[in-house]
């Protein structure tokens, strides 16, 4: 076993990219958002709060973008209960709610984007536009 590991990051550039598209897509559908873009660690490179939308979905976006992040999967699908004491737990860092889902490029994890102010599935659909339109994996 080697002593390091190799990783990719996510750079602004992506992270801006990735922002564009969430808000073009959520533009089309007609929903304003909170998005927010970490690294794999859960440090935020980019967000923004679109006009019209909740302000208290950028806690929330953030929340579903690191929790993406720390478990390399869509948030969403945790039991409740389990959500609701890891929420607590975690001062707000983890929930249980959909709209989180893990930027991968070739299997390997470059970090997350958190969206939240509509629907869980609308959530979704403008995380998906935003990984397609920057080449990641599909999730």
């Amino acid at each position: 076993m080697t002593s390091y590991r190799e990783t990719i990051a996510l750079s602004h550039k992506g992270a801006m990219d990735l922002l564009t598209a969430a808000v073009a897509h959520a533009e089309k559908i007609g929903v304003p958002q909170c998005i927010f873009v970490i690294d794999a660690s859960g440090e935020t490179i980019a967000s923004l709060r679109m006009d019209g939308a909740k302000y208290l979905s950028m806690h929330t976006a953030r929340a579903k973008a690191r929790t993406a992040a720390s478990i390399n999967n869509p948030t969403g699908a945790m039991p409740v209960e389990f959500g609701v004491a890891a929420g607590i737990a975690s001062q707000g860092g983890v929930t249980h709610l959909p709209g989180g889902l893990p930027i991968r490029f070739g299997g390997r994890l470059a970090g997350a984007i958190g969206v939240g102010s509509g629907t869980g599935d609308q959530d979704f659909e403008v995380g998906r536009a935003a990984l397609k339109a920057v080449g990641a994996d599909a999730v």
